[in-house]
C-alpha cells in the first residue's frame, strides 16, 4: 500500500497495490461514519445496446451476495439505524452506506461483500428488470422530468451523455445475467475504484477493511469520445397536462475548464436561490411561476446549463419572453457588482455548511480523488472564487448564454407556438 504526502489538515490517501484509491478524512466529535465506493462509470460509457446496464447493476446489487440474500442486507442495514444507498450518473456510479461508529467495521464488510460478491441470480435479473421498467414509465409519465430528458437528448444528441441514466426500454428489456456479469467484471475493477469515508474513522482501519476490494486484475480506465458540436434546437412533446413544462439548455463547461468557478458564480445569479434573476422577476414580480431554476452540471469533457420552469398554458410565451430577456442582458452585459458579492457569499457559505456534514464530506473526497486524482482543499476552490470579476463572469456569460441554446416543452402545446423562440 502506498501512502501519499499530506498536509496537516488534508485528508489522507492510500493507494493500495491494484490501484484502488482509499480516502478519509476524520470528523472530530462525530458519531458516525459516511463511506461510499466510487466506480467511475456510469452512463455515458454504456454503448447503445447496453443502455441503462450501470443503472441496472446498481439495483442489482442489493438483492444479495453469494453469502446473504437481500433481505439480510436490509436487515443487517436497519439493525443498526444506518444507511444504504446507491445513485447511477453520467460518468460514476455511487455505492455508499452510514452508520453508527460502533457498527463502521461491519457496515464496511457488507459494502465489500455487494461489490466483490454479487450473486447475478437469474431470478434477481428478471424481477430488477420489471422493476426498473416500472421506473421508466415513471419518469416518462412525469412531465417535469421528461422535459429535463428531451432538454439533455437535444444538447447532445445522437451521444451517450444525452441518455437518460435509466436506459430505454427496448435496452432494459435486453439485459440478462451474462451482459450484466460481463460489464461489472470489465468495469467494477481497483482502476475504477475509490473508496471515501468521512466521520469517525480511522484511515489505517479503513484501508485495511477494503483490503478486500483489491483482487484479481487492476483492470483498465474508460476512454471517453467527446460529443460533437451540434444541438437539437426545439423538441416538444405535446400532452394533456395542467402545465407546459419548459426547459432551455446551453452547452457549459467541462471538470477541467477554468470558466467552472465563473459558471458556479453564474448559476447562482441567473436561477440559483431566492435572490436570483429568475426567481425574483418570473416568479416574485410576475407570478408567472412556482418553481423557476438554474442548474450547471460539469463531465469530464463538456457540460450544460439548464434552466427549467412549469408554466401555464396562456402563460406560457410571456414566461419564455422573460427568461429570455434575462438570459440576453446577462449574456451581453454580465452581472453587477452586488450579484457577484452575493454568489460568492453564498458558495463559500454553502460549502462550509455541507462540510459540516459527513455524507457531504464522503462525497466531495470521492468526487474529488475520481475526478482530479487528488482532493483539493475547500479553500483552494474558495480562493478561485474571491478571485473572480466581473469580467471573469461575463466573460463566461457570453461564451456560454451566447451560444447555441436548446428548448424543450412538454404539455398542451404544439412546434408552432414556439417557432420564434428558436436559436440557430
Amino acid at each position: 500500500m502506498i501512502p501519499a504526502e499530506r498536509g496537516e489538515d488534508e485528508p489522507q490517501r492510500t493507494v493500495l497495490p491494484n490501484g484502488t484509491r482509499v480516502v478519509s478524512e476524520t470528523i472530530p466529535g462525530a458519531r458516525s461514519v459516511s463511506v461510499g465506493v466510487w466506480i467511475g462509470i456510469g452512463s455515458r460509457d454504456e454503448p447503445d445496446d447496453l443502455a441503462g446496464v450501470s443503472h441496472f447493476l446498481e439495483h442489482l446489487l442489493f438483492k444479495g451476495t453469494t453469502e446473504r440474500s437481500g433481505r439480510d442486507i436490509a436487515l443487517a442495514v436497519d439493525r443498526v439505524g444506518g444507511d444504504l444507498n446507491a445513485y447511477t450518473a453520467k460518468e460514476h456510479t455511487v455505492f455508499y452506506l452510514r452508520v453508527p461508529a460502533a457498527a463502521a467495521p461491519d457496515g464496511l464488510a457488507l459494502l465489500v461483500e455487494l461489490l466483490t460478491q454479487p450473486q447475478f441470480a437469474s431470478r434477481d435479473v428478471a424481477a430488477e428488470r420489471k422493476i426498473i421498467l416500472e421506473e421508466l414509465a415513471g419518469a416518462e409519465d412525469n412531465a417535469e422530468d421528461f422535459v429535463d430528458q428531451l432538454i439533455w437528448e437535444s444538447l447532445f444528441p445522437g451521444h451517450s451523455l444525452g441518455r437518460e441514466v435509466i436506459g430505454t426500454a427496448a435496452s432494459v428489456r435486453s439485459l440478462d445475467v451474462v451482459k450484466v456479469r460481463g460489464f461489472f467484471e470489465t468495469w467494477y475493477r481497483p482502476a475504477n475504484l475509490v473508496v471515501a469515508a468521512a466521520g469517525a474513522i480511522e484511515h489505517g482501519a479503513l484501508v485495511a477493511a477494503v483490503a478486500g476490494l483489491d483482487h484479481g486484475s487492476a483492470g483498465t480506465r474508460v476512454t471517453r469520445v467527446a460529443p460533437g458540436e451540434g444541438l437539437t434546437p426545439l423538441r416538444v412533446e405535446r400532452r394533456r397536462t395542467e402545465q407546459v413544462h419548459l426547459a432551455l439548455g446551453w452547452r457549459g463547461c467541462g471538470t477541467y475548464d477554468d470558466d467552472r468557478y465563473a459558471l458556479d458564480v453564474l448559476e447562482q445569479v441567473l436561477g440559483g436561490g431566492p435572490s436570483s434573476r429568475l426567481f425574483q422577476e418570473v416568479r416574485e414580480a410576475r407570478s408567472l411561476a412556482y418553481s423557476v431554476y438554474a442548474a450547471a452540471n460539469e463531465h469530464q469533457d463538456c457540460g450544460g446549463l439548464t434552466v427549467t420552469v412549469g408554466a401555464s398554458r396562456n402563460r406560457v410565451s410571456e414566461t419564455l419572453t422573460v427568461i429570455e430577456g434575462i438570459v440576453e442582458d446577462l449574456a451581453a452585459n454580465g452581472i453587477t457588482e452586488e450579484e457577484l458579492a452575493v454568489a460568492k457569499g453564498y458558495l463559500e457559505g454553502s460549502l462550509w455548511l455541507g462540510l459540516e456534514d459527513s455524507a457531504s464530506r464522503m462525497s466531495r473526497l470521492g468526487w474529488s480523488e475520481l475526478s482530479y486524482g487528488e482532493v483539493p482543499s475547500a479553500q483552494r476552490y474558495i480562493d478561485r472564487i474571491s478571485a473572480l470579476s466581473l469580467a471573469d463572469v461575463g466573460a463566461a456569460a457570453a461564451r456560454v448564454l451566447g451560444g447555441p441554446r436548446a428548448l424543450a416543452a412538454v404539455g398542451p402545446v404544439g412546434d408552432k407556438l414556439f417557432t420564434r423562440n428558436v436559436r440557430p
